[in-house]
């Protein structure tokens, strides 16, 4: 059976993140269909949407089926530029802020990049959020953590630092995390520095199986990789958690995304 193979092609006069995220979320819900990703961000002139243009046509001519465009383009004039192209168009301006305009009873600003702009507050909690994940990545520092939102332990490679940083860039969550050790499960107790904190840890759990194949990748054919070693490390992380009371969560086969959301429900926080 031949896999449907299409072009996306995301343009915006900005970064184009918004309708990225948007457009990978809608197309993951049609299966057996092969999609290709092009971007064309920071469309500011008449001449770089007449260059998409000429872009959006190759495409078609050469694959033989139109692109679907996603957008987010503030310009009208640019928008109808875009539209002479041959492409199923989505524009997510179109499709959701005529109906807000209507029922809030005000125009859109029209301004590029609000979202992701200094200027808006959130961005600034955001990157100082980003910083603090950075700072305290895998037990680098335990300066300041009475100021953490959350606390990750798990043994090594379980997913604790892209958590954190999804967490803090997607949510601005202040996340830490902390390694779980053969030295802790010797010790039979978690380190020191987490027990004022015992209410801000979550854990993150791995399949052995799993972990090994990640391990391979970093310390091919060593004890740390080993699945003997593997399967030693995740029980004795889970008997900890379990014996201190810390909620985890298995990551085998769950995305960042799932896992930041769950985690999100248990600190009952609305962001």
């Amino acid at each position: 059976m031949t896999t449907q193979k299409r072009t996306v092609i995301y343009v915006s006069d900005g970064t184009g993140i918004t309708s990225e995220t948007l457009g990978h979320g809608l197309l993951a819900q049609f299966e057996g269909i092969e999609f290709r990703h092009l971007r064309f961000p920071f469309l500011d002139s008449a001449d770089k949407v007449g260059d998409c243009v000429s872009r959006i046509n190759e495409v078609g001519r050469s694959e033989g089926a139109r692109p679907i465009v996603i957008m987010t383009l503030t310009n009208t004039e640019y928008s109808a530029l875009l539209h002479k192209a041959d492409a199923l168009f989505i524009d997510l301006f179109d499709a959701f802020i005529v109906p807000l305009e209507q029922e809030l009873g005000c125009r859109y600003s029209r301004a590029v990049g609000r979202s992701h702009s200094q200027a808006n507050p959130e961005y600034n909690s955001r990157i100082a959020a980003v910083n603090f994940a950075l700072a305290h990545d895998d037990g680098v520092s335990d300066n300041d953590l009475k100021n953490a939102d959350i606390i990750l332990v798990g043994v090594s490679r379980s997913g604790k630092t892209p958590t954190s940083l999804y967490l803090s860039l997607q949510f601005s969550l202040k996340a830490a995390n902390y390694p779980l050790i053969p030295e802790d499960f010797e010790r039979g107790c978690l380190p020191s520095k987490l027990l004022p904190f015992r209410d801000k840890l979550f854990g993150l759990t791995i399949a052995p199986e799993q972990l090994n194949l990640i391990r391979n990748e970093r310390r091919a054919n060593s004890k740390y990789a080993s699945l003997e070693n593997c399967r030693y490390e995740v029980g004795e992380a889970e008997k900890m958690m379990k014996r201190e009371g810390i909620k985890w969560f298995d990551t085998t086969s769950k995305s960042i995304e799932e896992l930041a959301v769950q985690l999100m429900q248990e600190l009952n926080l609305e962001r």
